[in-house]
């Protein structure tokens, strides 16, 4: 509120008397202010109230009505783009790994599903063979005891069937490729997390998107779909491990750089000890025990695979030539047959062979990921060191502290002589 003062404000008295006297009189008047008038923008009343409504129909709250100049301090301290860092070749990045996130999610899927066919496939071909040679046995049985010709010829026939599917159960080895396509499903959703967290936490390159695809057609090889001429080799002649990733070549390897720094990158010399230090364990530990492992697994595998076809077959044809010893002979032979399917089948010996393979394969990963990362004498490119040794620590299954402790134990091993009696992972 203004006041106007009027000082010295003079008034006449109007007295009788000669004298004329005066007055002085100081009053305020109060004036009551105007209202500031504030022309606004149309076109940010009609932004503010296309927001309002967005926020309504969509079911968003703003509590503070848009700021233009907060927009334009923030796209102003946005660092510049270099030409190859357009927003225009970001955008074309981002979309091919969209795009190869979509066929890694098809595939996840895909692998799911004949996943459970298969393991549904050795369900019911076990319950099927079994229940036709213990019934072919049953009447070989009895036959022997009160020959009858229509027992004999069931039991023949009964016989020769569950023959054949033996043999193609021994070929395939449904529980085997049950575990292929848990391993390939397991692994590619391994893969869509990691691309998932490119794009969410990084800017991602055109080195990025051709290292997915090589990812991913390493993995298509590594667990084909198809059985009739893409099928892994079920009974090799030597026993190898899986190999699912691209394989690192070997034209890089350098010679160990001299250190100038204590630290470059969270790496150290230490560091660099310490994971060799894993290395070795790795190699003459885990490695070797389930490269031992999985060669016993599959000799048992391929004579369980020959036998119990063998048996039913020798079933099959004692049954046909008729006669009480011959009966008796069928009989035995069905029931060992029997025994030998429930145990091959039910057991899942294939799917216990690419388990080892898959645990032989995730030592060598770690061996060859370790050794390429060392091999790199670009610091900067390489992994942060204390992320790299973390991520190491978490897939052995051990501490940070626990880690260090074996590689200590590894380094003293090696200078007595001696072999180390602990193994690297702690999770299988």
């Amino acid at each position: 509120m203004a006041a106007l003062q009027a000082s010295s404000l003079l008034i006449p008295s109007s007295s009788s008397s000669a004298r004329s006297s005066k007055r002085t009189v100081s009053a305020s008047i109060h004036v009551p202010r105007l209202p500031k008038l504030r022309l606004s923008d149309p076109s940010s009343a009609m932004t503010q109230k296309l927001v309002e409504e967005f926020s309504n129909r969509n079911g968003y709250t703003i509590t503070e009505p848009l700021q233009m100049d907060v927009v334009e301090k923030v796209r102003l301290s946005e660092p510049r783009r270099s030409p190859s860092q357009s927003p225009t070749g970001s955008v074309e990045t981002s979309t091919k790994l969209y795009a190869i996130l979509e066929a890694v999610e098809d595939r996840v899927e895909m692998h799911d599903n004949i996943g459970k066919q298969r393991d549904n496939w050795n369900k019911l071909l076990l319950n099927s063979v079994n229940m036709m040679t213990l019934t072919a046995t049953t009447a070989a049985a009895i036959s022997a005891a009160m020959p009858a010709p229509s027992l004999r010829a069931c039991s023949t026939l009964l016989f020769t069937a569950a023959t054949g599917m033996s043999l193609v159960m021994s070929k395939i080895q449904p529980s085997q490729l049950a575990e292929e396509q848990r391993n390939a499903s397991r692994l590619f959703k391994q893969l869509q997390s990691e691309i998932k967290s490119m794009l969410a936490l990084q800017s991602p390159t055109e080195s990025d998107v051709k290292e997915m695809m090589e990812k991913v057609l390493a993995l298509d090889r590594a667990y084909p779909l198809a059985l009739l001429g893409k099928m892994i080799e079920k009974f090799p002649v030597k026993f190898e491990p899986a190999v699912w990733w691209p394989r690192v070549s070997n034209n890089r390897r350098q010679s160990r750089k001299t250190f100038m720094n204590t630290e470059q990158n969270g790496w150290s010399e230490e560091l660099e000890v310490e994971m060799r230090a894993i290395i070795q364990v790795l190699k003459s530990k885990d490695k070797k025990d389930y490269l031992r492992l999985g060669n016993l697994v599959l000799k048992l595998n391929k004579m369980l695979a020959v036998s119990g076809p063998l048996l039913a077959g020798i079933a099959a044809a004692s049954s046909a030539f008729g006669g009480s010893t011959a009966m008796m002979v069928a009989a035995s032979a069905g029931a060992m047959a029997a025994i030998v399917n429930g145990f091959e089948h039910g057991v899942q010996v294939g799917m216990v062979v690419e388990m080892y393979r898959n645990c032989t394969g995730f030592f060598v990963l770690m061996e060859e990921t370790i050794e390429a990362t060392l091999e790199e004498r670009d610091y900067d490119r390489r992994e942060n060191g204390e992320m790299f040794e973390m991520k190491v620590a978490m897939k052995l299954g051990r501490s940070l502290s626990q880690l260090r402790d074996l590689a200590r134990k590894s380094m003293a091993s090696c200078l007595e002589g001696i072999e180390v009696e602990e193994f690297g992972s702690k999770l299988f």
